[in-house]
C-alpha cells in the first residue's frame, strides 16, 4: 500500500509539471498566428531607437553598469534632459526614406527612466526640463508616415528602490555574501506590481501597438528568471490588452504556447534559418551601426554601406528581419553618421525593395551562385540574385535551365538576355572557371556595373 501511495504521488507531481510546461498563454491556431504576423513577415526591415538619459553621457547605454554609477550620481542626467531639437516627424521621414516599415523605441531602458508619462513614477520625461510626453509625439509622427509602431520595454530597472540588486546592477557587490545585505529592504513583489502596471499603461494609453519588445531574462547565480517577472501573468495581460500585437521571446516563455512570437539574435549574423523543436521559426536580428545602442560620441567602429546592405539582404535570404538601430543624441538629433548611412540604404531600397518586401529564403532547388545572396517571393514567383561581386559579362547559373521565363535588372527593369546551355561552354560562373555545364543558363551582363553597391537581378520564373 505504501508503494502504491508513493507511485500515486510521483504520478501527480509529474502531471503537475507536465501541465505547467504545456500551459497556454492563450488559444490561437497556426493559421491565426500566421495571419497576425503577416505584416511583419512581409515588411522585413525596421528601425530600432535607443533614446534615454544615457544619451547625455554619450558613452554607451550601459554607462551606469559599466561605471558603477549610483542613482544619486545618475540624477544629473535626469535634471539636464532637454532634447530641444527632437523632431519625431524627421525621424519618421528618415526611416521611411530608408525603406523601413516599422519602428521600435525604448520606452524604458535598464536605467528605469520612462519616455512616457507614467502615472506610477516621477522618473519620467514629463518631469524633466523637456516636460512633454515624448512617446506620444513619437507615436503620432510615425503613424502619420504609415510606419507601424513597437515599444521596447526593459523589465530590468536600475533606479527602482525595490528592484533587487543582481549581477548586472550598477551597485553589484564584489563579494557574493554582500547581495543579501544590499537587498535586505528591496522587494521584487512590489517591483513586479509596478512593472506590470507600466506595461499596462503602454498598452492602454497609446492606441494600437503593433509590437512589444521586452528585454531581458538572465538566469543563473544572482540573475533573474521568468519567475522574477511573473512572465506568464505579464504575457497573459499583454495578449488580453492587445490581441494583435507581436512579442519577442525575452520573457523566457518559449515552452508556453502563445508566450512568444519571434526570436531575436543580437549583433551577429545567423548561418541558417533558426529552428525550435525542429521547425523554422520567425526571427529578427537587431543590429547597430557601430558598437553601441545608445548615442556614443567617441565610438568609431561604424559599418559601411556594403556591410549594412548585406545585413539586410542576408537576413531576408534566411527568412528573417533586420531591426537596425539609431541612437539619438542628447538634443534629440540622430547622429549625422547614421543619417548618411540611412540615406545610402534608402537609395538602394528605393530601386531594389522588391527583393526585400514579401521575400524569404529561396527554395532549395535553386543553386546559390558564388558571391551572391538569393531571396524569393512566392506570391509573384520571382527570384532575386544579389551580386556581392559583379561578374564580367557572362554569368552562368547552374541548374536554372528551363526555370526562367525572363531576366532583368531590378533597379531599372532593363532586360538581361540569356541563353540555355546544351553541353556547351559555360563562361565564368561558379568558381570563375570555364567548364561544360548541363542544365545551366548564361546571362549576358553589361561590362559596367550598375550604379548600386549591390546590384540585383530579377528572374521571372516559369
Amino acid at each position: 500500500m505504501k508503494q502504491i501511495k508513493v507511485l500515486l504521488i510521483v504520478l501527480l507531481i509529474s502531471s503537475i509539471f507536465k501541465g505547467h510546461s504545456q500551459e497556454k498563454i492563450w488559444n490561437e491556431t497556426k493559421v491565426e498566428k500566421e495571419k497576425r504576423m503577416a505584416w511583419w513577415v512581409n515588411d522585413r526591415f525596421g528601425m530600432f531607437i535607443h533614446f534615454g538619459l544615457y544619451s547625455l553621457p554619450a558613452r554607451h547605454e550601459w554607462v551606469a553598469n559599466k561605471e558603477h554609477i549610483s542613482s544619486e550620481e545618475y540624477q544629473k542626467y535626469f535634471e539636464e534632459f532637454n532634447p530641444d531639437l527632437y523632431d519625431p516627424s524627421q525621424w519618421a521621414h528618415l526611416a521611411k526614406e530608408a525603406g523601413m516599415r516599422y519602428a521600435v523605441i525604448t520606452t524604458k531602458h535598464h536605467e528605469g527612466f520612462t519616455l512616457f508619462d507614467s502615472k506610477l513614477t516621477n522618473y519620467k520625461v514629463t518631469i524633466t526640463p523637456y516636460g512633454k510626453d515624448l512617446l506620444k509625439e513619437w507615436v503620432d509622427a510615425f503613424r502619420a508616415e504609415g510606419i507601424k509602431i513597437g515599444f521596447y520595454y526593459s523589465v530590468i530597472d536600475w533606479h527602482h528602490p525595490d528592484y533587487t540588486i543582481d549581477r548586472i546592477h550598477p551597485l553589484r557587490p564584489n563579494n557574493k555574501e554582500d547581495y543579501a545585505v544590499l537587498n535586505k529592504n528591496r522587494d521584487m513583489k512590489k517591483y513586479r506590481k509596478y512593472m506590470h502596471a507600466q506595461v499596462e499603461e503602454l498598452l492602454t494609453n497609446y492606441g494600437e501597438v503593433n509590437m512589444l519588445w521586452f528585454d531581458f531574462t538572465f538566469p543563473g547565480e544572482h540573475g533573474k528568471t521568468r519567475e522574477d517577472w511573473n512572465s506568464v501573468k505579464l504575457m497573459k495581460m499583454v495578449r488580453k490588452l492587445q490581441p494583435n500585437i507581436i512579442v519577442n521571446e525575452r520573457l523566457d516563455l518559449k515552452d508556453y504556447p502563445g508566450g512568444w512570437d519571434f526570436t531575436t539574435p543580437e549583433q551577429f549574423k545567423l548561418s541558417e534559418w533558426p529552428t525550435y523543436k525542429g521547425e523554422q521559426i520567425p526571427w529578427e536580428t537587431c543590429q547597430t551601426f557601430s558598437g553601441s545602442w545608445g548615442y556614443h560620441r567617441d565610438e568609431m567602429t561604424w559599418k559601411n554601406e556594403r556591410q549594412l546592405l548585406v545585413l539586410l539582404i542576408e537576413s531576408v535570404s534566411k527568412g528573417g528581419n533586420l531591426l537596425l538601430n539609431v541612437g539619438p543624441d542628447g538634443r534629440g538629433s540622430i547622429d549625422y553618421r547614421a543619417k548618411e548611412a540611412l540615406q545610402k540604404i534608402g537609395h538602394w531600397t528605393k530601386f531594389n525593395n522588391r527583393s526585400i518586401y514579401g521575400c524569404t529564403q529561396a527554395p532549395d532547388k535553386f543553386n546559390v551562385p558564388e558571391n551572391t545572396l538569393l531571396t524569393y517571393n512566392s506570391k509573384t514567383n520571382r527570384l532575386y540574385i544579389h551580386l556581392l561581386d559583379y561578374p564580367l559579362q557572362n554569368f552562368t547559373l547552374n541548374g536554372y535551365k528551363g526555370k526562367v521565363k525572363y531576366a532583368q535588372f531590378l533597379h531599372d527593369a532593363s532586360e538581361i538576355q540569356f541563353t540555355e546551355l546544351h553541353g556547351t561552354w559555360a563562361f565564368g560562373g561558379e568558381g570563375g572557371k570555364d567548364s561544360i555545364k548541363d542544365g545551366a543558363i548564361n546571362l549576358s551582363l553589361p561590362v559596367k556595373k550598375p550604379p548600386f553597391e549591390i546590384p540585383v537581378i530579377e528572374l521571372i520564373l516559369k
